[in-house]
């Protein structure tokens, strides 16, 4: 089970290349029930929010749509906020998906930006590593 971080996302969403092969990749895998994957439900936001000015609001949402069939949001709540507040992080964002990953039981943060969680209690990896890691 692995939590998908937004940059990874976005990459599918938006096709940045080279970036969107092994990420597109890892999602067509648990979509197809090869592995277990959540997202944060901040990420949600941050992609629409992100993804919108591009894809514009219907295709945003029909993509969150989509991922929602394969792809579980992670329950957190005012404990976890606290959590993450309490990490020892660069990036607030990054230190609520460490704390959403806990809350589902994540094994491991899928990023791109996988030095920025240098300091997570839980591991980070690239989507090529989680494929070949965890599918």
């Amino acid at each position: 089970m692995m939590l998908i971080d937004t940059d990874v996302l976005i990459d599918v969403a938006l096709d940045r290349r080279p970036h969107s092969d092994s990420a597109s990749e890892l999602l067509d895998r648990i979509e197809q029930g090869m592995g277990s994957a959540w997202v944060a439900w901040h990420s949600l936001s941050n992609l629409y929010y992100i993804v919108t000015p591009v894809l514009g609001k219907e295709d945003t949402r029909d993509f969150i749509v989509e991922l929602s069939r394969f792809m579980d949001v992670a329950e957190t709540g005012t404990k976890d906020i606290r959590y993450a507040a309490e990490l020892d992080m660069a990036d607030f964002e990054d230190a609520m998906q460490v704390s959403a990953a806990r809350a589902c039981g994540a094994r491991c943060i899928v990023t791109r930006n996988v030095r920025d969680y240098a300091r997570s209690p839980i591991s980070a990896v690239n989507p090529l590593q989680a494929i070949h890691e965890f599918i």
